[in-house]
């Protein structure tokens, strides 16, 4: 229930909810429906990869399967070609693999960047496609699955991790070779624990860097040994199955992080020479352009003082270069750019309360800011909402930084491009709306991913001024149209002190101001996860349901929510979900209560995750909700993952108040309106443990509520018959508890 990983559980959990007709001329939205591919193919869009030519390869996801060809796309000319002869490939393959090759081959795994061969997975092993030769070869043959698989930067060996050994396979020899050998349940090579997956790596299960000569492998070496295990049961054995998993509660032992290097060519090893650098977290690995020597990110368990340390890759010795500071816990970043000359380098902070970029030389002398404002860099790539990545491209010639920010809004994301000495500032993109940048190897072109509130995403090229060249993808506006959706409205909510909470509404298709509408509010609330955005919203057609079932729907984000500012996620330092939260949330709600067509007798609150603990945090501390629905929440900090528990809440041990008080748990007693808890018994990011504890606490008051728990589920309960199931119970208590 990271800060920030819900957004992608919230998309995942509303995208199939219920429909009913809303008039003889519209598409009858059925709950099938909302869930169907048909539904998901009129947003769905395509794939792309830049190549160091300045080509990329693109594939159109909305056709069928049997139908979609990777092409090889020229943004000079706007011509485009097939990679590779599609029936020669099969024929291929069959001979590999037998009749179980099929006539379809989606996105690959991965691509070299000179654009000779495309990675797949069959029946977890390695296949190569000489794409030249339409041609396919087995790369390895094992019982054990093969994962965190990546081409060299020079496209002539691959990597990959197998039963926790890393290993490199050179494709002209056609050999395979241990880069190390002690891998084990708990000895992890290249590949990550899950509290680093999580928390620091954004969920991406790579833990090796290629140096840019693909000479060197840098690598991760976790030992899990001391790291507690948590248990889940499967139930469906006759005898039921135990699973376990190493997850490090706050204030419980980490798992051990050391900071290894492999010269591919000799496998000779050496690692971070750190027996006198105090450190508990390895944050980020990057390799300076000599390629013979490594930048470290280590940070310090509590969060707030990350060193930046260079390391020579045979010797291990390190050298600090400088060191960032907050006040409250330093956001992971992949915003470390090294110039050409090998003097500079531009880093992303937070330290005047915003996240802008500065410029530093490589002795760790701080030149100078180069954005400045109040208002923040962001991410522009479309990664995770919790890591920071603003760069797009560096025009190192012309001095130009190309970059993600919400100077225009905080709503929106936008290109903008200034020089490397702070002047010109300018803004690319025009369209008002969520832009998502991915810029060509060269710099100049960019694909933009674009939408708004109103306006389905289309993928356009462009090139590096903002010219629009092209749209190569874009929705089925058509068939979108013909549904006559109701879009929300972009709002503010001003809070006690004046600050402007960005909100959204939706009203009913058929509404009357001088009715009365019960209400149902929808949060999430953690920082650095906004969800009030001027962009598509993949819920919008499973809204119209709820919408047509009479409800209002009321959607608002919390100061620390916003991400305006680092200054307003530090407000709930010490005690995530409480009185920062808190007061912004009594604010909305008095809001919309005191809207004339607020039923303000009847007013829901929902979360999931993140959004579940702000639930509770309603239904416990105010009278204000009629009723509430809680998915995964976090009922404790004590049992939640080491690094986020102890981001915000700091070490047990020197913030026992602030435990004491953010524990729903022993708020339980105070629940007061009608409380729906619902729980995944798989659920791997958030224990059961969580909703087991708060619902015993109920019971121990005498406090009836009602519970829904999904049988072998995680955190996300994605499958399509659970998200369905989940959406009929929410939307029957709903109508219960609201009517």
């Amino acid at each position: 229930m990271t800060r920030r990983s819900f957004v992608c559980l919230m998309s995942a959990v509303l995208i199939s909810i219920f429909a009913n007709p809303a008039s003889s001329q519209e598409k009858k939205i059925t709950l099938e429906w909302a869930s169907s591919d048909e539904c998901k193919k009129l947003t769905e869009l395509g794939q792309f990869f830049w190549l160091d030519d300045g080509t990329a390869y693109i594939c159109d996801s909305s056709k069928d399967p049997n139908e979609q060809m990777i092409e090889r796309l020229d943004p000079r000319t706007g011509k485009r070609k097939a990679a590779f002869n599609k029936d020669k490939a099969f024929e291929s393959l069959g001979k590999i693999i037998g009749s179980a090759a099929e006539k379809k081959l989606g996105w690959p795994t991965g691509f070299d960047k000179n654009g000779k061969f495309a990675l797949y997975e069959f029946d977890n092993d390695i296949f190569l496609l000489e794409i030249d030769k339409s041609q396919f070869r087995r790369v390895v043959e094992t019982k054990s699955e093969e994962k965190a698989i990546r081409f060299s930067p020079d496209g002539k060996k691959i990597a990959y991790v197998r039963d926790n050994d890393l290993f490199v396979y050179d494709v002209n020899k056609q050999k395979e070779t241990h880069i190390t050998t002690d891998g084990s349940d708990t000895i992890l090579n290249g590949t990550l624990s899950y509290v680093y997956w999580e928390e620091i790596f954004g969920r991406e299960d790579c833990a090796y860097w290629w140096s840019d000569d693909s000479n060197s492998i840098a690598y991760l070496k976790s030992d899990e040994s001391s790291v507690p295990i948590a248990y889940f049961v499967d139930f469906k054995p006759q005898t039921p199955r135990l699973i376990t998993q190493r997850y490090p509660k706050a204030g419980q032992q980490n798992p051990g992080v050391r900071l290894c290097v492999a010269d591919v060519r000799g496998n000779q090893l050496s690692q971070l020479d750190a027996s006198e650098i105090p450190y508990e977290y390895i944050a980020r690995v990057k390799w300076l352009p000599d390629n013979k020597t490594l930048c470290a990110e280590l940070l310090n368990r509590n969060q707030n003082k990350l060193d930046i340390y260079f390391m020579d890759k045979d010797s291990g010795k390190a050298t600090l270069i400088f060191t960032e500071r907050d006040k409250g816990w330093i956001d992971a970043t992949d915003d470390l750019y090294f110039l050409k000359d090998g003097k500079r380098f531009i880093w992303l902070s937070n330290r005047d309360g915003f996240s802008h970029l500065y410029l530093y030389t490589m002795e760790g002398r701080l030149v100078r800011q180069i954005t400045k404002g109040k208002w923040s860099a962001c991410s522009i790539n479309g990664g995770p909402s919790w890591i920071l990545k603003s760069i797009a491209s560096i025009d190192e010639d012309g001095g130009w930084i190309y970059f993600g920010s919400k100077e225009k809004s905080s709503i929106e994301r936008h290109l903008y491009k200034i020089k490397l000495d702070g002047t010109g500032l300018q803004r690319i993109t025009e369209q008002d709306g969520m832009h998502q940048i991915t810029f060509s190897t060269d710099g100049k072109f960019y694909f933009d991913t674009f939408s708004s509130i109103t306006t389905p995403a289309s993928v356009s090229l462009c090139t590096n001024e903002g010219k629009n060249k092209f749209v190569l993808w874009q929705s089925k506006t058509d068939k979108i149209g013909e549904l006559n959706l109701v879009y929300p409205q972009l709002l503010t909510v001003k809070a006690r002190d004046g600050f402007e909470m960005p909100a959204m509404i939706s009203k009913p298709k058929n509404f009357d101001p001088n009715k009365k509408y019960p209400a149902i509010i929808y949060v999430y609330g953690g920082p650095l996860a906004p969800e009030v955005l001027n962009g598509w919203q993949s819920t919008v057609f499973s809204d119209q349901v709820f919408l047509d079932n009479g409800y209002i729907l009321f959607k608002f984000d919390n100061r620390s929510a916003t991400a305006i500012s680092k200054a307003y996620s530090n407000l709930i330092v010490g005690q995530m979900w409480a009185d920062c939260e808190l007061n912004d949330l009594v604010d909305a709600v008095r809001w919309l209560k005191q809207q004339t067509f607020t039923d303000a007798n009847n007013v829901g609150l929902w979360g999931a995750s993140g959004g579940g603990s702000y639930t509770l945090l309603g239904l416990t501390h105010t009278k204000e909700f009629k009723a509430g629905v809680a998915i995964a929440p976090v009922t404790d900090w004590m049992y939640y993952d080491s690094i986020w528990a102890e981001a915000g809440m700091k070490l047990p041990k020197d913030n026992p108040k602030g435990y004491e008080k953010t524990s729903f748990v022993k708020h339980a007693k105070d629940l007061h309106g009608r409380l729906l808890l619902i729980h995944g018994t798989y659920d791997d990011n958030v224990h059961p443990q969580n909703a087991q504890a708060f619902a015993d606490a109920l019971v121990d008051a005498g406090i009836t509520f009602e519970m829904m728990v999904y049988p072998m589920r995680k955190h996300g309960i994605s499958d399509k018959p659970a998200k369905i199931h989940l959406q009929k119970t929410m939307l029957e208590f709903w109508n219960r508890n609201l009517k």
